[in-house]
């Protein structure tokens, strides 16, 4: 068997071509400059960089460097050709380790903290490029699943077990640990989080198909009544048409009976024989009268008459779908609220206190999201919209749709509320007229007030606390948010919201609320 031939050490192994710019690795293995970079570009490395034959791997990329020999081997260009050349195969900046605002710091990074590219489900923590190396090179790390950044790993960890929560409990509606499965779950319906995921998709799947098969069935239903409506009318209308035709001959013939019998007349008055004008005339008079035309509008409107029974019978049918199609709607308007804090926050909306409407003793401050009691009054220009009676103040922004917000608050007693806008505002406090929704926070505990009726919270309240609000379902959520990033219920709202929502805040003496940015 003839030997295999070895590669021409002056040939890329990617590109399989005579090398171009020929660069050199630590390793020893020789590339076209661009060939290597194209590889390290078309791929997420992670910070991590690998020799495409070898698979020796490189922290940070490596700066690339032309391999004057080899390029002499290759055979030399023109200066304007190797200029140009290079020029066009200038690797892609490599991405910045500095951590920005928005992003996730590596949880091991000591002196500088560097941006985390991966998060691992079983150290619990985030990496950046250099300390995640040891989960791609150790065999030790093989088994450890690696995901996509996150800030809030905690929300992923049973708060009882510290345990990952890989399991979903059917009966209980949440996600536990497998600890969690063997102890208060024990007995329960139980799957794994990703079977229950593929479930709740697939349902969806199939609510989305059960949807356009009954959309198309309505319409085709539609369709054909209004065809045989169009046929129905199209049907009488040759009838109505026939009769007509039949009425006016026959009319035309009484015309020319009377128009007889009058120029018979008009010859008989003519004579001077008595007898004769009496014995004519009497038979002149005896002819039959022609029909009333009574008899033309009752044959004209008649047939009709089915064509609009028709009509109403399908228009009530109709009526019936649409009262259908409204169940349904609000069947997913009825869908459950979102359970974790990470899916609340998918929802958050940006809120800013507007100036124009804070009472004279509140002090806005860090870019109007933080509202504080002071005893010296603020000289506030006047505005219709301000406060003058209640230490209260508005958000800038009206909120509809799918919204969610965050308020932390201090002090004896502060009150976050939504409301419609409005000139009565000053008038009553918030949860004072059935325009204003509002939770009363404090330290011996909460209540929720609205029309001026209040309702005892038996939870207490962190001092972080979450607004949740479907605006067309007419659901108004308020949950205490604990450090750890659980959500508890405090009060929920169903009715319906007719105009946007403002958020609002009450703040008494010593007291202050701030608008909790994003996540």
């Amino acid at each position: 068997m003839a030997a295999s031939k070895e590669p021409d050490s002056l040939s890329c192994s990617i590109c399989l071509d005579i090398l171009q710019i020929p660069v050199t690795l630590h390793c020893g293995h020789s590339y076209c400059m661009k060939c290597v970079n194209g590889y390290w570009d078309q791929e997420d490395r992670c910070g991590v960089y690998s020799c495409p034959q070898c698979r020796h791997t490189y922290i940070p990329r490596p700066v690339l460097n032309k391999n004057t020999v080899l390029a002499d081997l290759a055979g030399k260009m023109s200066p304007e050709e190797e200029e140009e050349q290079e020029k066009q195969q200038q690797p892609t900046p490599p991405v910045k380790d500095e951590v920005d605002p928005v992003d996730v710091e590596c949880d091991v990074c000591t002196a500088k903290k560097l941006k985390a590219v991966k998060s691992c489900l079983v150290c619990l923590a985030s990496f950046c490029a250099t300390h995640l190396q040891p989960h791609y090179v150790s065999a030790a790390f093989k088994k450890h699943k690696l995901v996509e950044v996150s800030a809030c790993i905690q929300e992923k960890i049973c708060s009882k077990h510290d345990k990952l929560l890989e399991v979903y409990c059917r009966s209980d509606g949440q996600c536990i640990c497998l600890l969690c499965v063997m102890d208060e779950h024990k007995g329960h319906d139980t799957v794994s989080a990703a079977a229950e995921r593929k479930e709740k998709q697939c349902s969806g799947d199939a609510a989305l198909d059960q949807n356009e098969k009954a959309y198309t069935e309505i319409v085709q239903m539609a369709d054909k009544r209004r065809c045989t409506v169009r046929e129905l009318i199209r049907v009488q209308e040759t009838a109505v048409v026939s009769r007509a035709e039949a009425l006016v001959d026959r009319l035309q013939k009484d015309i020319s009976e009377l128009r007889k019998g009058e120029d018979e007349l008009k010859q008989l008055s003519l004579t001077e024989d008595h007898i004769h004008f009496l014995q004519s005339c009497q038979s002149i008079f005896d002819c039959p009268e022609p029909d009333e035309w009574s008899d033309f509008d009752i044959l004209l409107h008649r047939p009709f008459d089915f064509v609009t029974k028709k009509i109403s019978i399908l228009r009530d049918k109709m009526e019936n779908m649409a009262r259908d199609i409204a169940e349904i709607s609000q069947t997913f308007q009825a869908d459950p609220d979102p359970e974790t804090r990470q899916e609340f926050s998918l929802y958050s909306c940006r809120l800013s206190l507007d100036p124009n409407t804070a009472f004279e003793n509140l002090l806005l401050s860090e870019g109007n999201s933080r509202v504080t009691w002071i005893k010296k009054a603020q000289r506030y220009p006047h505005h219709p919209d301000r406060f003058t009676k209640y230490e209260q103040v508005l958000c800038t922004e009206g909120v509809c749709g799918v919204c969610y917000w965050e308020v932390e608050w201090r002090g004896p007693r502060v009150e976050v509320a939504v409301c419609y806008k409005g000139a009565w505002l000053d008038e009553s406090g918030f949860g004072y007229t059935d325009q204003s929704w509002c939770i009363s926070l404090s330290n011996v505990g909460c209540t929720f007030w609205h029309s001026g009726i209040k309702t005892k919270v038996s939870t207490h309240c962190s001092s972080t606390v979450g607004v949740y609000l479907n605006h067309k379902a007419g659901s108004l959520s308020f949950y205490s948010v604990s450090d750890s990033g659980q959500m508890m219920l405090l009060h929920r709202v169903h009715t319906t919201f007719s105009q946007p929502l403002y958020p609002g805040f009450m703040v008494c003496r010593g007291a202050s609320a701030r608008i909790m940015s994003s996540k």
